[in-house]
């Protein structure tokens, strides 16, 4: 049996250290990136609601007072809409919530898909 070196049990606490540090990054890294649940509420006497519509990439939808308002989730993880597109939000909620504000009592106008 080999003996135990101290540059061996140095490498193995750092091996044992860097595994317990990785872990919990990696569980929230996919939590980060899980599907948003459901939502549907008034904000400021508007109606949004937003559901994941599963496909491929995870899609989600969002409607404002039932038009579809175009969310996009970023690479970080934060999303953005067609309507507040220079201003990241967490989630298609809040996503919901900016274009809401926006608009300013303005009725949202579907956008063309492609």
């Amino acid at each position: 049996m080999p003996e135990l070196t101290r540059r061996t049990a140095l490498t193995a606490t750092a091996a044992l250290a860097a595994g317990a540090v990785a872990a919990p990054r990696a569980a929230a890294e996919e939590h980060h990136h899980a599907s948003p649940e459901s939502f549907d509420e008034v904000y400021r006497g508007r109606r949004i609601q937003g559901r994941p519509t599963g496909g491929h990439h995870g899609g989600y939808r969002v409607t404002v007072d039932g038009v579809e308002l175009h969310v996009m989730r970023n690479a970080d993880g934060t999303w953005i809409s067609v309507v507040s597109h220079y201003d990241p939000v967490p989630t298609p909620r809040a996503a919901a919530r900016a274009a809401v504000d926006e608009l300013h009592g303005a009725r949202l106008l579907p956008f063309p898909a492609n």
